[in-house]
């Protein structure tokens, strides 16, 4: 049989997570960002839970052939724009609508040869200073768009630093207001976390939640997925494949960085490093067997990790693990580790088997 660990993606929680961004700003249309292979749930895995949204955002030409090949006909948007001249005759194939952050992207659409004006979102770079124009270019690269025959509709996007933490967006949406001020087009601001911290302050016409949909907090530990309302999109299980018994003073894993203090069993589960499971998670990272909370228990090993059976007196062999998804936040065991759940969706192993509960 096989290795028993599995990604279940859940489309009943990427429908609901889908609705409750709409519930967030209402008047906006919904951008699905799909990039990072759907945050590592799959594009194919999540496409018929999340074609309810008004388009799709994502970054690789390779994944928008994809979501054409599905049978998606609406908008597509690179949120990186092209990465060389060439890439534009995609665009037009594909009709895909394009960011546009620096003067290279606009001396390309200069000299590209097409019958079909692209769709652009110029970028402005509101205090990021990651992509974008700076404020006192903007509208130059504007104007320069705007005359081009190649470019049909020009929309004004940015994307902000702070919007999880204290800064919040004040002065970025000040700053992108004052750029763009009397410029005709469609505005995007908000990722997940303007979207459902700040948007009654950050109004645009389109709005861009990633981690949101797939059921992750985007300002943990402030706020849970639970509190925004949100379900988790995927479940990583697994099974014990073996049961040892230690007595006090033996250590666990490598390193032997976990000492038992009386005697305990500790149960082996099918996931490792190798598979995703973050190395950096300490003793104590959370996680279920058989619906039962405990810890994990020393180093996680490239295949395996050891888990405290303690309050789990019934457990054996075979048992159910959840590492991460419903009963268990993805957030929690991020955060465990010392990083994010993005981290843990997106690193998500080729070898984990995936499959899609359409419940």
């Amino acid at each position: 049989m096989p290795r028993p660990l599995l990604a279940t993606v859940h489309h009943a929680a990427l429908r609901h997570n889908l609705a409750r961004v709409r519930q967030a700003a209402p008047e906006a249309r919904v951008w699905a960002v799909v990039k990072a292979n759907a945050y590592g749930h799959g594009i194919e895995r999540v496409f018929e839970a999340l074609r309810g949204a008004d388009g799709f955002a994502l970054l690789e030409l390779d994944e928008a052939e994809r979501l054409r090949a599905l049978g998606w006909r609406g908008p597509i948007l690179l949120l990186e724009g092209v990465f060389e001249p060439r890439d534009l005759e995609t665009c037009s194939r594909l009709n895909l609508w394009h960011a546009v952050h620096c003067d290279e992207q606009i001396d390309w659409l200069a000299m590209h040869k097409t019958h079909q004006p692209h769709r652009v979102f110029l970028k402005l770079n509101s205090g990021m200073n990651r992509l974008g124009f700076a404020p006192g270019r903007y509208r130059a690269a504007y104007a320069r768009l705007a005359a081009l025959p190649q470019v049909e509709e020009i929309s004004h996007a940015t994307h902000f630093a702070d919007a999880d933490g204290a800064r919040g967006i004040a002065l970025q949406q000040a700053v992108f207001t004052q750029a763009t001020q009397g410029l005709p087009g469609e505005r995007t601001l908000c990722n997940s976390a303007a979207l459902l911290r700040h948007a009654g302050d950050a109004s645009s016409d389109w709005v861009r939640p990633g981690i949101a949909l797939y059921g992750s907090s985007p300002d943990y530990p402030a706020h849970s997925a639970s509190d925004w309302g949100l379900q988790p999109a995927m479940s990583l299980t697994s099974r014990l494949i073996g049961v040892t018994h230690v007595q006090a003073g033996e250590r666990v894993g490598y390193g032997g960085l976990f000492t038992a203090q009386g005697p305990m069993r500790v149960g082996v589960v099918a996931c490792g490093y190798a598979d995703g499971y973050p190395r950096e998670a300490p003793t104590g990272t959370p996680v279920l067997v058989e619906g039962v909370r405990t810890r994990t228990l020393g180093r996680v090993s490239m295949d395996m990790l050891a888990v405290d059976l303690t309050p789990v007196p019934q457990a054996a062999f075979g048992s159910p693990v959840t590492l991460w998804g419903q009963g268990l936040s993805i957030d929690e065991v991020a955060h465990a580790a010392g990083t994010v759940g993005y981290v843990l969706m997106s690193a998500l192993a080729p070898r984990v088997p995936a499959v899609a509960d359409e419940g």
